[in-house]
């Protein structure tokens, strides 16, 4: 499917972009906690960034796999939740943002899951 390997290979790309701006326009400005807590945000994100090229390449040999569809948008949710949550959490440090990591985390484990069915069922 092209549009998730489009939405995969930005978003790896803005992991990289992030993960560089981290290590370089953060260091020594923010708390180290919340550096730590940025690195996580970004090496989610490029594994389901990576995640979204797989499922582009998986679906491109599988057809009708409505559930890899379900998959790749519960990547990229996952995505903005889960590492975006990170981010904004880092800079901000209002702790209460945490308590939407959990949500992306729900979404990439059944974005996981629905790449198990869809294994199961079509290939």
């Amino acid at each position: 499917m092209k549009l998730f390997l489009i939405i995969g290979s930005i978003n790896a790309m803005l992991a990289v972009a992030l993960g560089a701006f981290g290590a370089h326009g953060l260091e020594g400005k923010i708390p180290e906690k919340y550096m730590q807590i940025w690195q996580t945000g970004v090496q989610y994100h490029m594994y389901h960034a990576l995640g979204l090229i797989a499922i582009a390449l998986i679906a491109g040999r599988i057809t009708g796999a409505g559930s890899l569809t379900v998959a790749g948008w519960l990547m990229f949710i996952g995505i903005i939740l889960f590492s975006g949550s990170l981010y904004v959490l880092s800079l901000t440090q209002i702790s209460v943002l945490g308590a939407i990591t959990p949500l992306g985390g729900v979404a990439f484990i059944v974005a996981w899951i629905m790449v198990v069915v869809s294994a199961v069922k079509y290939l």
